[in-house]
């Protein structure tokens, strides 16, 4: 349970990722077995500015409920202005991005940038949370850097200022997606929490998917930039789960696959 949002036995999320997790995309997901998607994260300022393309990112499927709208930002009063606009569009959840790397969103304290003053992260989750009806969830990685490297800390901070639930990838914003994710800060974040905690990060094969529960004993899956060359990885994952052996598209289930995504972008 993540709120009021119940998912089965070894739910398998789709991460949100910049310019891939698109009504489209996340429709071809949900139909191979994804049981929750999140939207690509959204600007807070873009949101209150009612720029065009912040906007467009609320648009969802029915077909792809259940899905979570993410924002991102620095500044928590914005944040909480724009989760009451994203109330209004009735996701199924509400997620925080404290995770992305990349340097035009950290550059003005948004994503992993937030990570450097925890205090401000709490006050961000307090001020979503004030804003909307909805679970407020969190995206962490492990630290801005190798020496403010903590998981554990910021997984109870986040806990305490009301997260619903938490993701974490253990790298820090220093390592970008260089290195290995270290599995084990996971399973110390898990030991740690009293919520639902999801592990992603180098999840590439369901048979990464099975050993990240089995070492880590997290609560759900998150998978990213696997799922953009195989969607279906969920599906794979189930039957690996299921039989300990899952099919492989043929060259006849990616052309349809493709040619149903690319109506549905025409559609939209």
């Amino acid at each position: 349970m993540i709120g009021s949002l119940s998912l089965p036995d070894f739910p398998l999320l789709l991460a949100p990722m910049e310019d891939v997790s698109d009504p489209p995309f996340r429709t071809v997901c949900r139909a191979n077995g994804a049981d929750l998607t999140y939207t690509e994260f959204i600007s807070s300022e873009g949101l209150l500015k009612g720029t065009a393309s912040s906007r467009r990112k609320l648009d969802i499927f029915a077909a792809e409920r259940p899905v979570g709208i993410q924002l991102y930002g620095g500044d928590e009063d914005s944040l909480a202005k724009a989760a009451v606009i994203v109330d209004a569009t009735r996701p199924d959840l509400l997620d925080i991005n404290f995770g992305c790397p990349v340097k035009k969103v950290v550059r003005r304290n948004g994503g992993s940038g937030c990570l450097k003053d925890l205090g401000l992260v709490q006050e961000v989750i307090r001020a979503v949370a004030g804003g909307t009806h909805l679970p407020v969830t969190v995206k962490i990685r492990s630290g801005w850097s190798e020496e403010m490297r903590d998981p554990v800390t910021i997984g109870l901070r986040c806990q305490d200022a009301g997260a619903r639930a938490l993701t974490l990838h253990p790298r820090t914003r220093a390592q970008m997606y260089t290195g290995a994710a270290r599995w084990d800060e996971i399973a110390a974040v898990v030991a740690a929490l009293d919520i639902p905690v999801i592990g992603n990060g180098d999840v590439i094969t369901p048979e990464d998917a099975v050993r990240m529960v089995r070492e880590t004993g997290c609560d759900a899956v998150m998978i990213g930039r696997a799922a953009p060359a195989n969607p279906w990885i969920f599906r794979q994952i189930a039957q690996y789960t299921a039989h300990g052996s899952y099919d492989h598209p043929t060259v006849d289930d990616r052309y349809r696959m493709i040619r149903a995504y690319f109506q549905m972008l025409l559609d939209e």
